[in-house]
């Protein structure tokens, strides 16, 4: 590709996040390999970051109110103008090489069924296999320990991973198309990864790969706090006949070493009969996050 030309169109849904949008849109400019496209949807941005993403003149969206993750990476795709679609959230900081590390592995598959996420690097202990962690180099843009974080993220041992879904992860924009993007009925967001993943899945993606070069140190800033959550992991096990957690240890085994052979059709059948359990006895539960009407 020409070096001069955007490689990933990266969107990133911010809400009143300021000092972390600055340190990983700055974490992009200096650890990329190659250039990139950045788009920005803001979420109210009453802190500054509105009059911020004009003054540098990021191409964005923007809206009044918090309208959640789905909707506003959504309404970034007409942006993008490159053949990727990168979602990145806002409190990440991305190491050297992790873009030319994505890079290598969608050349090598040679063509676009895949769905690729980068490995993360993580403060808190997580119970996912996927996510290095606890790997503490700071929880705020304050406490961050970058000189720290840059000599060491290379060394911290893991490998490719199955099972892609949350962010960074890259898919090719006709596959992004195929399946509509984000499901906005999970709106604000929770349980939307592992929703795009089985779209992608029943599309007919089969590979799911976490790139263990590709590392990005993940804040944990959370903003799910400030927001009245929609019950996602209902929303799925309704729309799919699956729980998301049998979703992803039986069909897409994430977190297990990549390539390795795991057998789980019996628990597979197990856990659909479960789900299928499940969700008779929720018939009645909402999943909304709020009336609307």
């Amino acid at each position: 590709m020409n070096n001069t030309e955007p490689l990933f169109s990266i969107l990133i849904p911010s809400w009143n996040n300021l000092a972390f949008l600055k340190l990983c849109i700055e974490s992009i400019r200096k650890n990329s390999t190659f250039p990139h496209e950045i788009l920005i949807h803001v979420n109210e941005g009453s802190d500054g970051t509105l009059d911020w993403v004009r003054e540098q003149r990021f191409k964005h969206t923007h809206s009044p109110q918090n309208i959640g993750v789905c909707y506003a990476l959504n309404g970034l795709r007409p942006l993008v103008t490159t053949d990727y679609v990168l979602f990145m959230n806002d409190d990440m900081y991305v190491c050297p090489g992790w873009d030319e590390a994505l890079l290598r592995e969608i050349r090598a598959i040679g063509h676009k069924m895949f769905f690729l996420s980068s490995t993360l690097l993580q403060p808190r202990k997580f119970f996912c296999k996927s996510v290095i962690s606890p790997a503490n180099y700071g929880e705020t843009v304050d406490t961050f320990d970058e000189a720290r974080l840059l000599r060491e993220y290379a060394t911290l041992p893991h490998g490719d991973w199955q099972g892609a879904t949350w962010p960074p992860n890259v898919v090719h924009r006709d596959i992004w198309d195929l399946v509509g993007g984000y499901s906005v009925e999970y709106s604000p967001g929770m349980y939307s990864d592992p929703d795009f993943s089985a779209k992608l899945y029943h599309a007919g993606v089969r590979i799911f790969k976490g790139v263990d070069k590709s590392r990005v140190y993940h804040f944990e800033a959370r903003s799910t706090h400030r927001i009245v959550k929609n019950d996602g992991s209902l929303q799925f096990l309704r729309k799919w006949g699956i729980t998301s957690s049998s979703f992803m240890r039986d069909v897409l085994h994430r977190g297990e070493p990549y390539g390795a052979e795991a057998d789980c059709s019996g628990q597979l059948r197990r856990d659909i009969l479960r789900s299928k359990i499940k969700r008779c006895l929720t018939i009645f539960k909402s999943t909304k996050a709020k009336e609307i009407w």
